[in-house]
């Protein structure tokens, strides 16, 4: 069957040339977008490294000195703050209350800073995270040795700091955990050192950007530098979040009023989180979008090709079955065909693809546009689709041509 196959290929040699051109064409402008979606959807599907359900954020507020309310004796607005939190803290419905500056996630505001140790230092943007301990507990971070929230806002102090387990990775192949105990220096500052307590896992900025890049370090943020405009958040415990933001409101004019500061407003990180990532989340759809009507008409360009070629074949088939062969048979027949044709020319398609992406032309993912798993798994995806739409090619024609008698086809041809 197989010398027949390679004997009958190579006889219609000028035909099958220009199918294995179209073939070859179509293998790399396939694995090209099977890639690119590959990239889009893995870096969105990996970890974020916190979790935002049931988090609230509390814009904190000032009133004028033209409201009647407005109290001039009252100077100490981190007084306010703090009574402003503990009252927050007794509420039974919530689980855990953070200050922060600059922090929170799916904020486009930030501050970044150098680090170094020893004879190590970044060369890359480094998120600087100014928080209260207890930010950990409302964002769900996880400590790369498998520390949990608690234990890692128990191990925010003073004198320490904590930060993502990646900062070091791409460019010493260090993980940042192996540094634990370590004198850090920041921004070129070495007269004053900080000792790292622990690391935890990456957390990307959104979720269309991956946690290989994103890296940050937290400090604690002090008594005496919190104010009104930091960042207040809450996670809210789970059976307790129901129609929470009307129940917050209706205690904000009396019990969470304090001195001249008030919230303002209350939003979930839900809609922080659409409203924030509402244009890459847009572009994503037009691109898959876009891939898919690309995809789409590759797939109609193949099915006009093996349906155009099936039909010519119709005498061939006729003389099949006069000579006896299975319906079945023949469809085999013409599916290893284009099978067989497409494994020929996917041997060239994988050196120009590994070429395209040794040269970096595609979407580079965990440093890389070549890593052996991903490049391994897309083109076996390709195949596959390829395969599958030579399928459909040789079935549909093939049936109907199959149900002609074999003597009205040869009178035919």
């Amino acid at each position: 069957m197989n010398k027949k196959l390679f004997t009958q290929i190579k006889n219609e040699w000028h035909s099958n040339l220009w199918i294995m051109a179209e073939l070859l064409l179509v293998s790399v402008i396939m694995w090209f977008i099977v890639d690119y979606i590959y990239v889009k959807v893995s870096i969105y599907e990996q970890p974020r490294g916190f979790d935002i359900s049931h988090c609230y954020l509390l814009d904190i507020d000032k009133l004028s000195e033209k409201s009647p309310n407005y109290n001039a004796n009252l100077k100490e607005e981190t007084d306010e703050v703090n009574e402003l939190i503990n009252r927050l803290q007794r509420y039974p419905e919530i689980e855990a209350v953070s200050l922060s500056h600059w922090s929170y996630p799916y904020d486009g505001s930030n501050s970044n800073c150098n680090i170094a140790c020893d004879t190590m230092k970044n060369d890359d943007y480094i998120y600087k995270r100014i928080i209260t301990p207890d930010f950990f507990r409302v964002f769900q971070y996880r400590g790369t040795r498998g520390e949990t929230p608690e234990q890692l806002a128990a191990m925010l102090k003073n004198n320490t700091f904590i930060a993502s387990g990646n900062i070091f990775k791409q460019k010493y192949n260090i993980k940042f955990s192996s540094l634990i105990g370590k004198q850090f220096h920041f921004d070129g500052d070495t007269t004053t050192a900080l000792k790292l307590a622990a690391a935890y896992l990456p957390v990307k900025y959104t979720d269309y950007e991956e946690a290989y890049s994103a890296k940050s370090v937290a400090f604690l943020l002090e008594k005496k530098d919190q104010n009104s405009k930091n960042e207040l958040c809450i996670r809210v415990r789970a059976k307790e979040d129901k129609n929470f933001i009307p129940k917050l409101w209706k205690d904000c004019s009396k019990q969470l009023r304090i001195g001249n500061i008030y919230i303002s407003q209350i939003r979930s990180f839900s809609d922080i989180r659409h409203n924030y990532q509402q244009i890459e989340t847009n572009d994503m759809r037009n691109y898959l979008f876009g891939m898919g009507f690309l995809l789409l008409n590759i797939f109609f360009g193949l099915l006009g090709t093996f349906w155009f070629r099936t039909q010519q074949r119709r005498g061939e088939i006729a003389l099949f079955k006069a000579l006896g062969s299975t319906q079945a048979s023949i469809f085999i027949r013409l599916l290893s065909e284009g099978i067989l044709l497409l494994a020929i020319i996917t041997v060239p398609a994988v050196i120009i693809d590994w070429n395209l992406a040794h040269a970096e032309l595609n979407q580079a993912m965990n440093g890389t546009t070549l890593a052996a798993p991903r490049f391994i798994f897309t083109i076996m995806i390709t195949f596959l689709l390829i395969a599958l739409m030579i399928v459909a090619g040789n079935w549909f024609p093939a049936r109907k041509a199959m149900k002609i008698q074999p003597a009205e086809a040869l009178h035919e041809e």
